[in-house]
């Protein structure tokens, strides 16, 4: 009885509007599978011969913390950071894609197109809203870059230096851990600060509505925390610092969903 009774709201879940847009978007995704991989290697390819001169610039004595020395202890070390950054390079090119395929196929979507009808308002042209989308998703990467090269970024390695030197231990760094540190916080800003942009496409686009993702709020602020977890030190201010943004970030959209909608 149980069974059946979880396999009818399955069922019923995937025949609503929401589900079958994101069944087309899976399915769309799947169809695109080659130009990910065509995107991640360009992003890859471009990114590799510049990444010794940014691991150099990195560990500049001027933007390390006093008292701190960067060792390496394997020959391979910092071959395999190159190819680590270069990879996240090409992971960059690969989200934006997919941010704007997801907005551009979410438009086109018949249950989205009769939605729109519903609420008599007139649906736009996708290329603008494609041009706007794609745009607003590198506003929002920068904007998280910066958040964590100016704000994170010095703020963690100042009291992470600091804390193991007023302990009496010497700082010296692995270069892959320190160089993997600052591509790491840097990375998860850029991914979190998207979240008023994704927040927006999923309102918009009929895939959730606002008293869903409303009643859903505890888990994204738990993917938040997750998303910290993962992307910066074992530590709750780190893991404070990463994820407050992204759930500001949401808590923004939501509000201003609300406004424009009533």
């Amino acid at each position: 009885m149980e069974r059946e009774s979880l396999q009818a709201t399955v069922e019923r879940l995937a025949q609503s509007s929401g589900g079958q847009i994101l069944a087309s978007i899976r399915e769309g995704l799947q169809r695109s599978l080659k130009f990910y991989v065509a995107f991640f290697l360009l992003g890859f390819i471009v990114a590799f011969p510049l990444t010794s001169a940014f691991i150099g610039w990195l560990v500049d004595e001027g933007r390390l913390p006093a008292g701190v020395e960067i060792i390496v202890i394997s020959p391979v070390e910092f071959l395999f950071l190159q190819l680590r950054i270069a990879g996240y390079v090409g992971l960059t090119l690969v989200a934006l894609m997919i941010v704007g395929q997801v907005a551009m196929h979410g438009l086109r979507h018949e249950a989205v197109v009769q939605r729109i009808q519903e609420l008599d308002v007139s649906l736009p042209r996708p290329g603008p809203r494609l041009l706007a989308a794609g745009i607003t998703s590198v506003l929002l990467m920068v904007a998280g870059l910066l958040y964590a090269w100016y704000g994170l970024i010095p703020l963690l390695l100042e009291y992470l230096t600091t804390d193991a030197q007023q302990a009496g231990l010497s700082t010296e760094w692995r270069l892959s851990n320190y160089a993997g540190f600052i591509v790491n916080l840097l990375s998860a800003s850029a991914i979190g600060f998207q979240a008023p942009l994704l927040t927006t496409l999923v309102l918009r686009s009929g895939v959730a509505t606002h008293q869903q993702l409303a009643a859903s709020r505890r888990i994204i602020w738990f993917g938040a925390f997750v998303l910290g977890a993962f992307m910066s030190p074992p530590d709750p201010l780190s893991l404070f610092l990463v994820a407050m943004p992204i759930i500001l970030l949401f808590e923004v959209a939501m509000l201003v969903d609300r406004f424009t909608r009533s």
